[in-house]
């Protein structure tokens, strides 16, 4: 028998409000912070490469928990893991916003960025083994959230840092993380302690065109993605923008992914092809880099728009590692193989794009750089979009 039908009302309720809040709080931690960069690198005195630094941990924990996360949440059951994952996020946000040098802020980003990485990996078989009947509108509401998450923070974080300083600006999610914990924490012995064990899935083979072709478009999506939300206020910044500017195009830029987050995903699976929506999102990169480098801030709010709808390779990413899964086992295995490999790839953006800065004294190397990447995304859509028989694993 499910554990939907084993779950009364209440419960359930109070586990959807608990993937609610985790959902929000999955990226508040990277968009609201990176535009309080700035006074905190003036504060603990540290330059370009530590706050790349702390740009390519987030990736990094992201990769690490895509293939960690897993192996405990079948021994501890998915509700306990969440709880300890959102546990650890709000400790990490806490003690950034307390962090008295360069080498405890990067402590604390690794604590709260391991548990939004598992959290990550988490929230899916959560929401398929509580919501198997409204899993269509649970992940839709999942995804929206993330994308309200990664928007409202710059916005909040520039008002709260002026009123009250950076440290608070940092640390104020930790109160909405914390009771995502505690609704967790209350769900743990009322779902029975934990969930029953479930067999490891099975093993899906890297070497098919498929499955490099998804590890190469989630790796270019996320250096692009994260180097774009690490950098993004600083580019803007040093083109002439104010910090208020470059905060509210930041959010614009992460707005846009709310629609990606409904678009994308339905045409994708209506198409026998998704190829033509991968040469769209190269396109506006593309016209987003060339932009950045020939007029920064006349057309800063055009190159932030086709940026944040040339990261729509996410969703389109995510959606074709269902569909080309035979079964939900395969699809967890080759989701946490893709994702993990592909934002241990990513993950080297930001650090490596903060180090050409600071080498060059600029950014138009870096978006040389990132321009010709796109090539690469290019090659790896075309394998991953071709249609193939559904993998088995």
């Amino acid at each position: 028998m499910s554990t939907t039908a084993l779950a009364p009302a209440r419960l359930r309720r109070g586990i959807l409000l608990a993937v609610a809040l985790t959902a929000l709080n999955l990226r508040t931690a990277v968009t609201g912070f990176s535009v309080l960069t700035g006074e905190a690198a003036d504060d603990l005195h540290f330059g370009p490469v530590v706050a790349g630094a702390i740009g390519t941990i987030v990736t990094a924990c992201f990769a690490v928990a895509a293939f960690a996360a897993p192996p405990p949440a079948r021994r501890f059951g998915l509700e306990r893991t969440a709880a300890l994952a959102v546990t650890a996020t709000t400790a990490g946000i806490l003690l950034r916003a307390v962090a008295w040098s360069p080498t405890v802020m990067i402590v604390a980003t690794v604590i709260a960025f391991a548990g939004v990485g598992a959290s990550n990996v988490i929230l899916i078989p959560i929401v398929k083994q509580h919501f198997p009947e409204r899993l269509h509108a649970v992940s839709t509401m999942y995804m929206v959230l993330l994308q309200v998450g990664q928007l409202a923070a710059p916005l909040l974080a520039l008002p709260l840092a002026h009123a009250y300083g950076w440290r608070t600006a940092a640390g104020a999610w930790a109160a909405v993380t914390a009771a995502a914990a505690v609704l967790w924490f209350v769900a743990v012995p009322r779902s029975g302690a934990r969930t029953a064990p479930a067999p490891a899935p099975p093993r899906v083979s890297w070497r098919t065109p498929l499955v490099l072709g998804l590890i190469g478009l989630m790796a270019m999506t996320t250096l692009h993605v994260y180097t774009l939300v690490t950098w993004f206020p600083a580019m803007l910044e040093d083109a002439g923008l104010s910090s208020t500017q470059s905060a509210l195009l930041l959010s614009w830029f992460a707005g846009l992914g709310l629609i990606a987050a409904f678009v994308v995903p339905p045409l994708t699976t209506r198409l026998r092809n998704a190829y033509p929506i991968v040469v769209v999102c190269v396109a506006l990169m593309g016209i987003g880099y060339a932009g950045m480098l020939t007029a920064p801030a006349a057309g800063a709010l055009v190159w932030a728009t086709a940026f944040g709808l040339g990261v729509s390779t996410f969703p389109l990413c995510l959606t074709l590692i269902g569909a080309r899964a035979a079964n939900p086992q395969s699809a967890s295995r080759l989701s946490g193989l893709v994702q993990g490999v592909g934002y241990g790839i990513g993950c080297v953006g930001p650090l490596a794009l903060g180090a050409v800065n600071q080498l060059t004294d600029g950014w138009n190397v870096p978006y040389v750089l990132l321009a010709v990447t796109l090539l690469i995304t290019l090659g790896a859509g075309w394998a991953a979009c071709r249609p193939v028989p559904a993998t088995a694993g």
